[in-house]
């Protein structure tokens, strides 16, 4: 079958449906280099003005699965579950959940992204912690999968090369925020990896890339619709990110925090989505009959942590890196605070260090900033509000201006913020 790229993207500016060999033809053509980046520029602008509808969507998906590897975790002897997140400021998940979930007998293959603007990677969180490997090859991936129960990796090479080069694209041509684009980026990846489910956890607000709860759950909706139509059981919830989650913002200081949820403290924000979000994955693997805070409590996560860790060239007793220079922010007033922004949260850590502009920027594992009061929590004038950590003080100037900006008072205490917004299943 030929199809002619300049039809294909008449017929969607048009308004009209792709079939599956024409979505299938572009997807292939576009990876190997027969369709242009311009072309390919059109067709996105094109699907962000007028949609796909639920069966392009899966095509598109599917399209870009099969321009690469699909990794099979049949061969194991437990259950696979992984979760993605659309990512937000001071969202470590990750870090706690895979070793808790593994801690039930799950295997849990997490592939994972780095970060770029404001919101962090994972990769690079776990990067901070002295000698471990984001690079594990597919044999290493099943053995440790097989052994320990839980990984966090790089996605290698060979899975969805086509959304690679689409994801580049997207970028640089205002093509971002289309919905099918980021649903089939993120679902070809999460089928292509192999598990067999997976549950989603779409941060709505300031902080997060969807800043209504209305394109938030269109988003949940269509990734959840993609899963099972490709058989893989799927759920979803809708978290908050209008504020930052937890106190700790930054590579090094996230890992920081993640070990206090896995030894049985921590934020009570940081605890509940990562107990919500474990109790969807097990209840998609059958398990129901468990409190997932339990193993948070008594030390099984924390052990699995340092399994999984050790097993990819990680010390997991080695001294975190802490950045040289520090300033703290204190209360201007006294008061509640009625507003603690997560976006200019996340900017001002970005700016201290902690994020990267370009994605071959080096990231400063101790930059960041760490919050000793949260959204609704009185203050007294002079109380500490947050401290600003950074290796490069001349950093501080703009980070605290915007940093600053993201804290207002209020004399009546604010309601009580709501972390789960909604489900989708």
């Amino acid at each position: 079958m030929n199809f002619s790229a300049v039809e294909l993207i008449i017929k969607k500016r048009e308004h009209e449906e792709l079939t599956t060999d024409e979505i299938r033809w572009l997807v292939a053509n576009y990876t190997s280099g027969v369709v242009a980046d311009e072309q390919m520029s059109a067709m996105a602008m094109a699907i962000l003005l007028n949609g796909m509808n639920r069966r392009e969507i899966l095509d598109l998906t599917m399209a870009m699965i099969d321009s690469g590897e699909r990794l099979d975790f049949s061969g194991l002897s437990m259950p696979t579950a992984d979760k993605h997140s659309t990512g937000g400021v001071g969202d470590k998940i990750t870090l706690p959940l895979a070793p808790l979930v593994a801690s039930y007998g799950v295997a849990v293959p997490q592939l994972s992204g780095r970060g770029l603007g404001h919101t962090g990677g994972t990769l690079d969180k776990m990067e901070a912690i002295s000698g471990w490997q984001a690079s594990v090859s597919n044999t290493e991936l099943y053995s440790q999968l097989a052994e320990v129960g839980a990984v966090v990796c790089a996605a290698g090479a060979g899975l969805a090369p086509a959304d690679r080069k689409l994801y580049s694209l997207r970028d640089v041509t205002g093509t971002v925020e289309a919905i099918p684009l980021i649903a089939s980026s993120i679902m070809s990846k999460k089928i292509a990896e192999g598990t067999s489910a997976l549950v989603l956890d779409v941060k709505v607000g300031s902080g997060a890339f969807m800043k209504t709860l209305d394109r938030a759950g269109e988003l949940a909706r269509t990734l959840v619709q993609i899963g099972q139509d490709a058989g893989v059981k799927t759920s979803a919830l809708l978290t908050d990110m209008s504020t930052p989650l937890g106190k700790k913002i930054g590579n090094a200081l996230e890992v920081e925090e993640s070990l206090e949820v896995l030894s049985g403290g921590g934020p009570q924000d940081v605890i509940e989505i990562t107990v919500e979000l474990a109790k969807e994955m097990l209840a998609h693997c059958g398990i129901t009959d468990v409190d997932p805070l339990e193993n948070l409590q008594n030390g099984k996560g924390l052990e699995k942590w340092r399994q999984m860790i050790s097993a990819q060239g990680g010390d997991p007793d080695a001294e975190l890196p802490k950045a040289k220079e520090w300033h703290t922010i204190r209360a201007g007033s006294d008061g509640f605070i009625s507003r603690l922004d997560a976006l200019s949260v996340g900017v001002a850590s970005w700016r201290l260090g902690a994020g990267r502009e370009r994605k071959e920027d080096a990231v400063q594992f101790g930059a960041g900033i760490e919050l000793h009061h949260q959204l609704g929590e009185k203050v007294a004038a002079g109380d500490a509000l947050m401290t600003l950590y950074t290796d490069t003080p001349e950093k501080f100037e703009r980070a605290i201006a915007l940093a600053e900006s993201a804290v207002e008072f209020s004399d009546t205490q604010p309601q009580p913020r709501e972390i789960i917004l909604g489900r989708v299943s």
